[in-house]
């Protein structure tokens, strides 16, 4: 059986390739662990082996966690999942990092509820990259206004976009979805009050892809911690 320590180096070790075939240094790209429905214990192995971003999309198993690993320095938490108005407040107050900002509403309560004792949040906007009614994300045609709306609040920092492409295993396929979230951002940088440097994209299946593209962040959860658990709650 395969340890969470293997897992990882496999996984940083398909990204350094992909970076330098893509022509980039390894350290361009950050991994982020996504540990959705799997135990504290697990991500303890993860950083005992040098990780320290993780990614996760359920608030109260997140919480629990932070708790669980509180005498552990210099995590880094990405939340990942659908952001509730009833739960911006925890988010606001427990995350370094939010990835799916798709409303100018959410982001809103965001910077409100961020305290001031924190560091601004740093904040992608989800973008619907393949138009899917299923999914979360800000239409293209949308993207710009709603940049605008973040760049004005005071305690969020808009750092880029992410997405989740609809699932494909044709590398082709793969690259377009992405390239077309690497041009929005080129857009939006035309115009930007600072520059937006921030790429997440990629998963398990396609991080070569995302790479290829541009891809600064890259959220690995099956590779790295195994199929996702049964999940009792939200």
């Amino acid at each position: 059986m395969h340890t969470i320590n293997d897992k990882l180096d496999k996984v940083t070790a398909r990204m350094s390739a992909a970076a330098q075939a893509a022509g980039r240094p390894p350290e361009s790209v950050q991994l982020i662990a996504v540990s959705k429905t799997h135990p504290a214990e697990a991500i303890e192995t993860a950083y005992h082996w040098g990780q320290r971003h993780f990614g996760e999309n359920y608030l109260q198993e997140a919480l629990d966690k932070r708790a669980a690993l509180s005498h552990l320095d210099n995590l880094q938490w990405h939340f990942i999942g659908p952001i509730q108005s009833n739960k911006s407040r925890q988010i606001a107050e427990n995350f370094d990092w939010v990835h799916t900002i798709d409303r100018e509403k959410i982001a809103r309560r965001l910077s409100d509820q961020r305290p001031d004792a924190l560091p601004p949040l740093q904040v992608c906007l989800q973008v619907n990259i393949d138009d899917e009614h299923s999914k979360s994300g800000v239409a293209l045609d949308e993207l710009p206004a709603l940049a605008q709306s973040v760049w004005s609040l005071p305690r969020l920092q808009l750092r880029g976009l992410m997405a989740i492409p609809a699932p494909s295993a044709d590398p082709e396929r793969q690259r377009a979805a992405f390239a077309r979230l690497r041009e929005a951002l080129d857009l939006l940088n035309a115009g930007a009050p600072a520059a937006l440097d921030t790429l997440s994209m990629g998963m398990s299946g396609d991080l070569e892809a995302a790479i290829a593209e541009g891809a600064t962040l890259v959220r690995v959860g099956t590779d790295i911690f195994g199929p996702r658990m049964p999940k009792s709650t939200p």
